[in-house]
């Protein structure tokens, strides 16, 4: 074991658990304050705290300048001009227009440039085709945001990204900072103010996706901000979202990604709203991306680059959904729901069938149904006739819902300690009686601290009750269809869960080298493959346990080996060129005799010849026969840099792909949900009559390779250890074979 080296196996840190502050949030297991910790660096070097830019002078400014204003009818930027008068009236603050050629803009006085502005502004908005001309004197003037539209940058190609890496150091030499290039007028929008509770701030990386979330305001849900990112040369998404994370005003973060800058900066203000205990749902485009990778390991090719996006949102609890209108009903929910009570689910309807149909949903989604116990089943029988089911789902047949008994059943079902949530679908209005149930229902609401969620079935949605009554109260959670409903409270219950267990793997994560990596360095050769022999000597270095072996370069040495090593043996080519040998030939197992050696050492010998490859020697190894063969690997990832891998391994690997990936630093708790992953989990446990196998010292294996993921992510490009026998229960792993690539 490393103990300490990892900072995550001792039972003292397993027992660490945060407690949850009540809804909307306290701060939640913050150990690293904003300021205290924020320059703490990890063993590579990297910072392990997100800063949290201060961004409220960007959204309400004392003062505004608009470069290139114009109250010239049929001129674009005259629109845009009016719009901004109109804004900054609302958020209280001075504008000055900009042109060299105006007196006035629309009755304001303008001047000719930055420079004879009448005051030091906090926001510049660039109404001009290039704004790097402007980035200076806006440093001249010390103003501390700009804000461009203009387009042609990075969205056009390699010249616009040239022109856009111009603008970025032009920005960065200046010290403000900026919004775009290519966004647009969203931030400055007009948001209602009459809306109560906890709001949801919206980033988009495209203006026209996020139009659905700002609509909800509309349905009652409250925004509080929109930060349009367009092409991020300078603020990016992770700005805004560790800067919204700590806003007291906001209950979710909802966001629009098409493309993320920097992957680290995206984990760590990720990880600061998991501190803050502040939802993150986003919509991340390139699913169908291939993301395949020339790799000459089985790691690099299990994984493509949306499968680390994936797991790297997951890993910090960043909800991701699919379509903008589950982006819609998922962070409204978070936004606006008390923590749950409990985690189970109850289904309550008037039609056996739509009960039945939304269960079989909910319970493929992986919601618990629990079975209401046989006195809350006679309780519930009391308003509801006998031959209907009221186990879960709850039938009760329609008429009950129209008079007093329908309260009473909605409130002995939310009474059941076992039961955090109520949902009630309603597939379309059946007045009086669905006018009744949705009046009812909001009432119960509002009386409890459970969450009750309806899904209103109607395609028209005028309906009163649909309107008025349930999107008029704040307490219930209204839906369109079964599967936004499904989505939002899985999304729930696994927000709430991730947040009460949260650790930051960055608390945790090494700050100084330990004592394997100078071990390891030496090991290194920069762009260069090791041989089989030095990739296992790696392996030792990190505490990775690996079969006795011995290397020789001759027939004679290859039986003295076997004599030490113990038969029965295996004999491989080890070399520098050699990426898979058994495709080759060039490995010999269950060998038990001195004159298979010397058979086995003239034959790897001559098929290497043959195929002119070179050898540093040939290993007589231990063999290990008994166990399950996984795999374990480290690959670079363009966005995230080092990953690690886990899967099922042997021949296998490359059948199944059942693999499962993670983004260093994380702990024990990610290794061994990594394991819970894969299809092929139930190996692990032993079946047909097999032993189970020692799977804490699997995890060890993760946990160390993770380690040297983070010492060696600047000089390793890839790590392959297939297979890794995992023996039985108590009797560790060893690592078969392994592969290695220096950067």
């Amino acid at each position: 074991m490393l103990g300490s080296t990892h900072g995550t196996l001792t039972s003292d840190l397993r027992a660490r658990v945060v407690a949850c502050g009540e809804h909307p949030r306290n701060a939640v297991h913050d150990t690293a304050s904003a300021t205290a910790a924020d320059g703490d660096l990890d063993v590579s070097g990297r910072p392990l705290y997100a800063p949290v830019p201060d961004l409220d002078r960007f959204f309400r400014p004392a003062s505004v300048a608009v470069v290139g204003a114009s109250d010239s009818e049929g001129r674009p930027n005259t629109g845009i001009t009016r719009q901004l008068i109109d804004w900054a009236e609302r958020v209280g603050a001075r504008l000055h227009p900009v042109h060299p050629t105006r007196e006035t803009v629309f009755g304001l006085s303008c001047v000719p440039s930055v420079s004879d502005l009448p005051e030091q502004v906090d926001l510049a908005v660039l109404l001009v085709a290039d704004p790097l001309p402007v980035i200076g004197e806006l440093a001249g003037a010390k103003v501390k945001f700009a804000v461009a539209f203009a387009s042609g940058y990075a969205e056009t190609g390699e010249e616009g990204a040239a022109a856009q890496r111009r603008l970025a150091a032009a920005v960065e030499r200046s010290g403000l900072r900026l919004l775009g290039p290519n966004t647009n007028l969203n931030a400055f929008e007009k948001f209602r103010d009459d809306l109560d509770g906890p709001a949801i701030a919206l980033i988009t990386q495209s203006g026209h996706q996020g139009r659905p979330v700002f609509s909800m305001q509309e349905l009652g849900v409250r925004l509080s901000h929109w930060a349009p990112t367009g092409n991020e040369a300078d603020l990016e998404t992770a700005d805004f979202i560790s800067y919204f994370a700590e806003r007291p005003e906001v209950g979710a973060i909802a966001c629009y990604v098409e493309g993320l800058k920097d992957g680290r900066s995206f984990l760590l203000a990720a990880d600061r709203a998991a501190r803050r205990g502040v939802p993150v749902v986003a919509v991340k485009v390139g699913r169908t991306e291939a993301g395949a990778r020339m790799a000459a390991s089985h790691t690099g090719k299990l994984t493509g680059a949306d499968q680390v996006v994936d797991a790297a949102m997951r890993q910090f609890g960043v909800v991701r959904v699919d379509g903008l209108d589950e982006l819609q009903d998922t962070s409204a929910l978070l936004a606006r729901a008390r923590r749950p009570l409990a985690e189970g689910v109850v289904v309550y309807s008037i039609s056996g069938g739509t009960g039945a149909h939304f269960s079989d949903l909910a319970t493929a989604a992986g919601l618990k149904l629990p079975q209401l116990c046989e006195a809350k089943q006679a309780e519930l029988h009391e308003w509801i006739p006998e031959y209907l089911s009221v186990a879960n789902p709850v039938d009760n047949g329609g008429h009950p819902v129209g008079d007093w008994r329908g309260r009473k059943i909605i409130d002995a079902i939310l009474a059941d300690p076992d039961v955090g949530v109520l949902i009630c679908p309603i597939t379309g209005p059946f007045p009086p009686m669905s006018d009744k149930l949705a009046q009812d229902l909001v009432d119960a609401a509002e009386a409890t601290d459970k969450l009750v969620c309806v899904v209103w079935g109607s395609p028209v949605g005028t309906e009163a009750a649909y309107r008025e009554t349930l999107l008029g109260s704040s307490r219930v959670a209204t839906f369109r269809t079964f599967a936004n409903c499904i989505t939002a409270v899985r999304a729930y219950l696994d927000h709430h869960r991730f947040r009460a267990g949260y650790r930051s793997p960055f608390d945790e994560a090494p700050r100084t080298p330990s004592p394997s990596f100078r071990k390891a360095q030496a090991l290194m050769r920069p762009g260069k493959q090791l041989s089989e022999h030095a990739a296992k000597q790696l392996l030792r270095a990190y505490g990775i346990r690996v079969p006795r072996e011995q290397l020789v370069t001759s027939a004679a040495a290859a039986v003295r080996a076997a004599g030490l090593v113990g038969y029965p043996v295996v004999m491989k080519a080890s070399g520098t060129q050699l990426a898979h040998k058994t495709e080759l030939g060039l490995v010999k197992v269950g060998l038990t005799s001195a004159s298979q050696i010397r058979d086995a050492y003239r034959e790897l010998t001559d098929i290497a010849r043959y195929e002119d490859v070179g050898l540093d020697g040939i290993l007589v190894c231990q063999m290990v026969e008994r166990g399950v063969e996984m795999v374990v690997g480290v690959t670079q990832d363009a966005l995230f840099g080092p990953t690690v891998t886990v899967g099922l391994g042997g021949v296998l690997v490359e059948v199944l792909h059942d693999a499962a990936v993670r983004v260093p630093p994380f702990g024990e708790d990610q290794a061994r949900a990594m394991l819970g992953e894969l299809r092929g989990r139930a190996l692990l446990d032993g079946v047909r009559g097999g032993p189970p196998v020692d799977v804490d010292a699997l995890v060890e294996v993760v946990l160390r390779v993770q380690r040297m993921a983070l010492e060696l992510g600047d000089e390793l490009s890839e790590l392959d250890i297939n297979p890794l026998m995992v023996l039985p229960r108590g009797q560790g792993a060893v690592a078969l074979d392994a592969l290695a690539v220096c950067r």
